[in-house]
């Protein structure tokens, strides 16, 4: 029999109680238990769901999902059943998923994401929603996740729409410059997100140099796993020092979390909890490795909880 998970580990994240800071990220484990054949979820924080919008998708056509020399590449094109059938045929079976289900949405428009946060809201077993911001925003041609204008607008009318339900703001990575990561950061804050998730894929591009063509029908994709990393650590930090802390909003950090060394580091930046994504496609098991290892961690550093370590990362000076 398996052993109950560390108590150490225990989290609140912006008043969700998870057993586990390890999250299992969106598009990576199916809609809740798809997972449920290689790896006990009862140990797990929490899973994200595949992302869903309004209308139905299929995604890109192969090939969308590829290795890379340093991760994966992939433009799924975030296909999904639509929430009429995720809540016809999907919904009905979250409550027997073994840990907390957090729904993920996306869209092009803001009244498209609204209408599939207003379903959501009537799913006990839904305690959180993530907003992917990564996605084309209709009105400007870029993505909310890089305007904090357009982002404040998004979340003010999500937020609008969650009565019962958490909501937690997947910000992109490519904020850089004017405005900044802390700006977009401050803004969600300011409109109405408990959580913060940082971040996503870095936007990149493969070619097959044999053929001149690129490797992903969709031209350009997302790249994740090992290479980005350092960059999702960074910007953890970088979102815990400049505005989350003194907010008062935890951060779920993700971006190459493939050992337990990767999810300490996102602890120290900054981040109550983490998720795990590419890693999960070359070893399904990665999470109760990590698990146990983080538990090791904290008696190195002789803490109660691992909220002690939460954005104590030692700078110098």
């Amino acid at each position: 029999m398996a052993r109950e998970p560390d108590p150490r580990l225990s989290i609140d994240l912006a008043g969700l109680r998870l057993k586990s800071p390890v999250i299992l990220a969106a598009g990576t484990a199916g809609f809740s238990d798809e997972l449920t054949d290689v790896l006990d979820l009862s140990h797990i924080g929490a899973v994200v769901s595949k992302s869903i919008t309004k209308e139905p998708r299929e995604g890109n056509q192969t090939w969308r999902i590829l290795p890379s020399k340093v991760g994966m590449l992939n433009a799924i094109g975030l296909a999904n059943p639509g929430i009429e059938r995720f809540m016809s045929e999907i919904a009905p079976r979250l409550a027997d998923t073994p840990t907390v289900v957090i729904g993920s949405i996306a869209g092009t428009s803001i009244a498209d994401y609204a209408e599939v946060a207003r379903h959501m809201d009537t799913v006990d077993a839904i305690p959180a929603v993530e907003l992917n911001v990564s996605c084309p925003n209709v009105h400007g041609g870029t993505e909310f996740g890089t305007d904090p204008v357009a982002l404040a607008d998004l979340v003010t009318a999500v937020r609008d729409e969650l009565k019962h339900t958490k909501l937690f703001v997947k910000l992109s990575p490519i904020a850089v410059g004017q405005p900044s990561m802390v700006d977009v950061a401050q803004a969600a804050i300011e409109a109405g997100a408990e959580a913060l998730t940082i971040a996503n894929t870095v936007p990149a591009m493969g070619i097959d140099v044999r053929t001149r063509r690129p490797v992903l029908s969709n031209v350009t994709g997302g790249l994740s796993g090992p290479a980005v990393h350092p960059i999702a650590v960074r910007l953890v930090h970088t979102v815990y020092q400049g505005i989350a802390h003194k907010a008062n909003v935890p951060i779920i950090g993700v971006g190459g979390v493939t050992a337990w060394d990767d999810a300490a580091e996102m602890v120290l930046a900054g981040a109550s909890a983490f998720q795990i994504g590419s890693a999960l496609f070359a070893d399904p098991k990665i999470p109760v490795k990590i698990t146990k290892h983080i538990s090791r961690w904290l008696n190195t550093h002789r803490v109660d909880s691992i909220k002690d370590l939460v954005g104590q990362v030692i700078l110098p000076g």
